[in-house]
This record gives structure tokens, sequence and C-alpha cells, in this order.
């Protein structure tokens, strides 16, 4: 992957999100609509903060290249330059893996 040409605003990332599960464990192979969406992926661009209500920024508690787990149903999906990725609240990011 290239650099993406993306800036996601305020206290958003953008993530790339794991590959789905092609097959079981036991080696049962599973159709697209069978795969269950990956809920952890990596950040590859981030937005410069969050303001306070006073106006201060407050930088995000995560970075680029961080592993991340994030809520099942959280952000926006896009697909660049034939990528898939998703634009996210910092919010919603679970934990840093």
């Amino acid at each position: 992957m290239g650099s993406v040409k993306i800036k996601p605003l305020g206290d958003r990332v953008v993530i790339q999100p794991s590959e789905a599960l092609e097959q079981t464990r036991g080696g049962i192979v599973l159709p697209d609509t069978a795969k269950e969406k990956p809920q952890e992926g990596k950040i590859i661009a981030v937005g410069e903060g969050r303001k306070s209500d006073d106006g201060k920024l407050i930088p995000l508690s995560v970075k680029v290249g961080d592993k991340v787990l994030y809520g099942k149903y959280s952000g926006t999906e896009i697909t660049l330059d034939g990528e898939d990725y998703l634009i996210v609240k910092e919010d919603d990011i679970l934990a840093i893996l």
C-alpha cells in the first residue's frame, strides 16, 4: 500500500481493516456472505485531535501504525484506489492491540 490520499478531520482516524477469515479452523471455506467483518485493523491516518470546550486542541491517543480493535458497527466504510477503509471517531476505538 502506498501513501493514502485522505486526511481525516478532528478526532477521526482512517483504519485499514484486517482481512476477513476465508475459512473456519476446521477448514470449511466461507462464502463472502458468511464472512464476519473484522473488528480490528491498522490506523493509516489520524486527524489533528479534538477541541475542548475552551478551544484547546487535545491530541489523539492513537497514532499511525497502531493495530486497534473497534466497535462492530462503527464508522463509515469507503473504498479508495481499490482498497477498503473505515473512518471512525477516536471514541469508537475500543483498544490498541
